[in-house]
């Protein structure tokens, strides 16, 4: 018999250790969740003031534990996505705000007023439809009835000019802030002067309005069917 109490209390000992994990991560996740829910709600009263909204918008703090980051004050990484949003009235389909270094005193998690939250670097991605981008492109550039559609990885220019129907492929780029369009080889059968003011008007770039965070435009990709905006800010603040 006395070789079978030690067992038992093996597995007691085994049993407790387990239910003590459990409860340590039930606890971690449930403060995760508490905090991802009012870094969401700072990066939307901060939004507003870049004329920024979405349909809805989540938090996601990454890292290897909760807890231990939030006694260094600092979460190694902090992803911000809004679904649907809207800056200076022009609609997207979807923003990744991905924050990397987030300093976040302990007085941002228990509420306290006026309390503020620090990153060292953040990168955005804001994806539009390319009738949006087109739509910017043709108050920038005078060139009504311009659509653009995404084929094959590939943006597309589609524009009458007079009779003749254009149809070519275009490459966005970032440019001093602006988005400019390259037109890839037009049709020969397109007249020389028809083309260059294609060329010429496309090449002035898209003034875009102001982006949110005060972020830098670095790069203009095609993904799929959307228009990727990807740009940086370094030194963001967020406060309550």
């Amino acid at each position: 018999m006395s070789s079978r109490k030690p067992r038992r209390w093996l597995r007691r000992l085994v049993v407790t250790l387990i239910v003590l994990a459990v409860l340590a991560v039930a606890a971690d996740r449930a403060a995760a969740w508490a905090a991802e829910n009012r870094l969401a709600s700072m990066a939307e009263q901060q939004a507003a003031r870049y004329d920024l909204t979405a349909q809805d918008t989540s938090v996601k703090i990454g890292g290897f534990g909760f807890l231990p980051q939030v006694a260094k004050e600092e979460f190694s990484t902090v992803t911000m996505t809004m679904t649907k949003p809207t800056f200076s009235e022009v609609p997207g389909e979807n923003l990744e705000v991905k924050m990397t270094g987030v300093h976040v005193p302990r007085g941002v998690i228990t509420g306290d007023a006026g309390a503020q939250v620090t990153v060292d670097n953040t990168d955005i991605r804001l994806s539009l439809a390319p009738a949006e981008v087109a739509k910017l492109a043709a108050r920038g550039t005078g060139l009504g009835g311009l659509k653009m559609e995404a084929v094959d990885g590939k943006l597309r220019a589609k524009l009458s000019l007079g009779e003749f129907a254009v149809d070519v492929a275009v490459t966005p780029t970032a440019k001093n802030g602006r988005v400019a369009l390259a037109v890839d080889q037009i049709s020969d059968n397109i007249p020389a002067a028809a083309r260059e003011l294609l060329k010429t008007r496309l090449a002035r770039g898209i003034s875009l309005p102001k982006l949110p965070y005060d972020a830098t435009l670095k790069e203009v990709a095609v993904e799929g069917s959307s228009v990727v905006l990807i740009a940086t800010a370094a030194n963001l603040k967020l406060t309550t």
